[in-house]
């Protein structure tokens, strides 16, 4: 395996992205860097990105490329991402956050863009049957309840539908990251840097079959 790993994550909401980058991140022993994270992180440090994405959010507002790439610009500065590499996810978004990031991460570059490929089906099947804890967050589905009632196993908090997780709102979800999505994978494939890996099966099958695509094509590279 070469050391480290410059990668960006693609995939539908409820592919299981998260969970990917996260076994990703332990295999290479690179910081997985979400978009939601670095962004909190950032208006609580009060960085000066982050001043300017509270005002954003606090206002209800989108954030502007130039905010968002900000952002991702000061964490990619950081030593730990410096010295290995990274795994970046929900970043970026559209092709003008895509050129933005090959400069930021000049002069090494990413290694790939990689899509995790779920049917949409599957994704809308799986999202609809979601229920997360109202407190702490803990994710459940129709399929793999809390022991108790619908009752949190993790804290007690009553486990329920987001009201986001509505079949229509789901499809309304990946009818806009199709739309914003479709040019950024158009514009990878043109450099040469995106790869497709069925994201369907047990976690650990997928993990393998990520790695081994990864890999190989990292080793044609260098």
């Amino acid at each position: 395996m070469i050391p480290g790993a410059r990668l960006v994550l693609l995939g539908r909401q409820g592919a299981g992205k998260g969970t990917q980058c996260v076994r990703l991140s332990r295999h290479y022993v690179v910081p997985h860097i979400s978009t939601g994270d670095i962004l909190r992180s950032a208006v609580r440090e009060g960085t000066e990105f982050g001043r300017k994405a509270k005002e954003y959010m606090d206002a209800g507002d989108l954030l502007p490329d130039d905010v968002i790439v900000g952002v991702v610009d000061e964490r990619l500065g950081l030593d730990d991402t410096r010295a290995r590499g990274f795994i970046l996810d929900g970043f970026p978004r559209t092709v003008a956050q895509a050129k933005a990031l090959l400069d930021i991460t000049q002069p090494r570059g990413l290694d790939l863009a990689v899509n995790l490929e779920v049917p949409r089906e599957a994704v809308l099947a799986r999202l609809a049957a979601r229920r997360v804890c109202s407190d702490c967050g803990a994710n459940y589905s129709v399929d793999e309840r809390p022991k108790y009632d619908w009752t949190c196993d993790v804290c007690g908090g009553d486990v329920i539908q987001r009201a986001d997780d509505t079949e229509e709102a789901i499809t309304r979800r990946l009818d806009l990251y199709e739309r914003e999505t479709a040019p950024l994978m158009a514009w990878f494939t043109e450099r040469d840097l995106l790869v497709e890996v069925d994201g369907v099966g047990d976690p650990d099958v997928v993990s393998d079959r990520l790695v081994r695509v990864i890999d190989r094509q990292r080793s044609l590279r260098h």
